[in-house]
């Protein structure tokens, strides 16, 4: 980590009758990422096992946030897992997110 890295995270629902579902009701996506170039450094989220959790931490970690359309259209074309369409939505939030930080900073400097 830097000292420009940052720590978001996002929320989004999961299928019902997944076995993650079941442990936590909702998807939770961490990650840690720089703040001006989105490159994401650490990720992780509720996945039931950990080959899942692994696999979605390494195809996201190097990628930035700040092009969410080239994160998302290279995980969707790996991940064929039935949490895809909650780890997709938990990566937009966390864009949504970084869009208001950076906004807010951009206002403050004014």
């Amino acid at each position: 980590m830097n000292n420009n890295s940052i720590f978001i995270s996002a929320y989004a629902k999961l299928p019902k009758g997944t076995t993650a579902y079941d442990l936590y009701g909702v998807l939770i996506l961490a990650i840690v990422l720089d703040r001006d170039t989105g490159i994401i450094e650490k990720a992780e989220c509720s996945l039931a096992t950990k080959v899942a959790v692994e696999f979605v931490s390494e195809h996201i970690v190097g990628h930035s946030l700040l092009e969410p359309e080239k994160l998302i259209s290279e995980f969707e074309s790996v991940y064929f897992g039935a949490a895809k369409k909650a780890i997709v939505s938990a990566i937009n939030i966390c864009y949504e997110k970084l869009q208001q930080l950076n906004s807010a900073q951009e206002i403050g400097e004014e």
